[in-house]
């Protein structure tokens, strides 16, 4: 009888626990200054009970960061299986990623320690992502050439710029994260050059006058 009355209790700490986390990250979104005070507010919570939770401004700040690398490299994992085409995982993986950022983008901006579990996070996701370039590439979907680690270097800063572009109101910006993985991959993969244009193919001999 005792163990059914401790379940509920563990998960109504589980959801309290979620709920300054998720309200942390809207308010300090809105406003990194903003005090604990105000972050126990927006989650409908006391004060006492975020200080209960978190002893600190910034330990609630490094709890939020983990969180939100847990989930980034969750996304990536289940976007990212070998069990479906690379291309289909590449799409998936982004949207699953863009959702995590838009979502947690406070958060996922602050800087990883080395050695601390966001960093290992970290690491774990660029392997993930450097295995399903290869995948990609062996499969035809990237050109057999490509430098494999410029490649990733563009699809990060696509990915930037594309959950930037959503993060800041800008009119016309698709909020779904599956529309943007779709723009992220398509520029990715096609670019933006017309069919027969230098940038089509023949960017390097126009570039070096062969």
């Amino acid at each position: 009888m005792r163990q059914q009355q401790d379940r509920p209790l563990r998960a109504d700490a589980e959801r309290t626990v979620r709920a300054i986390l998720e309200a942390a990250e809207r308010v300090l979104s809105a406003d990194p200054s903003a005090t604990m005070e105000q972050i126990a507010e927006a989650a409908g919570v006391a004060r006492t009970t975020v200080h209960r939770r978190f002893a600190t401004r910034d330990a609630l700040v490094e709890a939020m960061t983990a969180w939100a690398a847990r989930k980034f490299a969750a996304a990536v994992e289940t976007g990212a299986s070998d069990a479906v085409p690379p291309l289909i995982a590449l799409h998936r993986a982004t949207a699953n990623v863009l959702e995590i950022k838009l979502g947690w983008g406070f958060a996922m901006s602050r800087p990883s320690p080395p050695g601390s579990e966001v960093a290992r996070l970290h690491e774990e996701v660029a392997d993930k992502c450097a295995h399903l370039f290869v995948r990609a590439r062996d499969a035809g979907v990237l050109a057999a050439g490509v430098d494999l680690e410029w490649a990733r270097r563009v699809y990060y800063a696509l990915i930037h710029e594309a959950a930037q572009e959503r993060l800041s109101g800008r009119a016309g910006a698709d909020p779904d994260p599956d529309a943007l993985a779709t723009l992220v991959v398509d520029t990715l993969l096609r670019g933006l050059g017309a069919d027969g244009s230098p940038g089509a193919g023949g960017g390097a001999r126009a570039r070096s006058g062969a």
